[in-house]
């Protein structure tokens, strides 16, 4: 079900493509531009022919119509901005898998009968019509574009021209995201307008406000979390050793440690829950020992979710969850021994408040939706010259010249730098 939850990516896009530009962050003129893996395999668009970003990579000009929802108009350029953002999450997928967007196998059936590309264009329909309807429904509710909001994004603008070093970049670096001024502009109005409505909807004091009640129903029901907890571990295995079959595949068991330090940490485990018992304030104390002691780390030794696992049932080993389900919210349990070692389990409180936002964009995915049946989307002949794999493999050359253009860019700046500094070294060195 399509949503308005892509608002940020909007703005994020010109950040990271600036600060790629800057020297700060990875090369490349957006944070899409080399998502396909491919583009080292495809040779860069001249883009002192590009004039409407659209028209080279897909044929058809930003404004040209493509399809209608209710008596609006959706145009290309909404359109191919939201099939490139589709495209681009499976071809991040399919790079973490040492694959490129060329592999993927855009004529292929899916259960709905459709091939991978019309699956694509359809998902980017949707998510263009709702972009499409959010102006239309807020005029209807009385609700315009904030000022505050209209001004934000035009010094958004401004400072990522004067930051780039001019607004041919700054058009450039929103061509690599598919986008332009315009566009960046109109679907950042239409997150300020769909911000309005889901104040109106479901704002406090709203008709509609949700009640904590419901909040508590849908998270049970609809996120099916059972229970939330976190612990301290201290583990008597060691799980960068997995147990492996006679085929060489893992069992889902680890080497346990030896004796002596197991026996260590169950020693460990006791004088951890012995503080505990004597404090008042446990929670705060579990905190402490959490981050002293637990050995649920990440790769860095972070404390994996040290705000609490949200678990669903049958999510976590059974002792853990029998543990967590037979305490009340505030509790802690005695030394739960698991496969994977020692847990001191704290139960904590599933809090309406914590879930509210997460409610009301679920409410509003649903109103959403209404709209799309109340307003049916239908496509023209334009709609039916977009052909996916080849705007793709445009796009990855524009990109490609983006990016060499921006690699330029900070090689003169770096250049610069680097004679700025010998000169000021020698006029010291003269001075002296």
């Amino acid at each position: 079900m399509p949503t308005l939850k892509r608002l940020g990516a909007l703005s994020l896009s010109l950040v990271l493509a600036l600060t790629a530009f800057t020297g700060c962050g990875a090369k490349g003129g957006s944070s899409s531009s080399s998502s396909d893996g491919s583009s080292s395999q495809v040779q860069a668009m001249d883009l002192s022919s590009v004039t409407d970003p659209f028209l080279s990579t897909a044929g058809l000009s930003g404004d040209t119509v493509v399809a209608t929802v209710g008596d609006t108009e959706i145009t290309a350029d909404s359109l191919l901005y939201w099939l490139a953002a589709t495209v681009d999450g499976t071809a991040q997928y399919y790079a973490m898998m040492g694959m490129s967007a060329s592999d993927l196998p855009w004529d292929t059936e899916m259960e709905d009968g459709s091939t991978m590309a019309e699956g694509f264009l359809n998902n980017a329909l949707q998510t263009a019509a709702l972009y499409a309807l959010v102006p239309v429904i807020a005029q209807q509710e009385g609700l315009s574009v904030s000022d505050e909001s209209a001004q934000t994004i035009q010094q958004a603008i401004d400072s990522f021209a004067q930051q780039a070093g001019g607004d041919a970049m700054v058009d450039h670096m929103l061509w690599s995201s598919v986008l332009t001024r315009d566009l960046y502009t109109r679907m950042m109005q239409a997150g300020d307008l769909n911000t309005q409505l889901m104040n109106r909807y479901y704002g406090d004091g709203a008709p509609d406000a949700p009640k904590d009640a419901d909040i508590l129903t849908y998270v049970s029901d609809n996120l099916q979390i059972a229970y939330k907890a976190k612990h301290i571990l201290l583990k008597t295995v060691d799980t960068s050793k997995p147990i492996k079959d006679a085929d060489g595949k893992a069992t889902g068991e680890y080497e346990p440690l030896d004796d002596a330090t197991v026996a260590q940490k169950k020693a460990t485990a006791e004088d951890i829950l012995a503080q505990l018992q004597a404090t008042s304030d446990k929670e705060a104390l579990f905190d402490e020992l959490m981050k002293e002691y637990s050995e649920d780390t990440d790769s860095s030794g972070n404390v994996n979710s040290p705000d609490g696992y949200e678990a669903k049932s049958g999510q976590m080993v059974a002792a853990f969850e029998e543990a967590a389900l037979a305490l009340q919210p505030g509790e802690i349990s005695g030394i739960v021994e698991s496969p994977y070692g020692y847990h001191i389990i704290l139960r904590l409180p599933i809090q309406a408040a914590d879930y509210r936002d997460q409610y009301v964009s679920y409410l509003m995915s649903q109103r959403q939706q209404g709209w799309l049946e109340q307003f049916p989307v239908e496509t023209n002949d334009e709609y039916k010259k977009i052909d996916p794999a080849a705007f793709y493999t445009q796009l990855t050359a524009l990109r490609t010249a983006v990016q060499a253009e921006v690699t330029a860019a900070q090689e003169e700046s770096a250049g610069d730098s680097s004679s700025s500094s010998s000169g000021s070294s020698s006029g010291s060195s003269s001075a002296s």
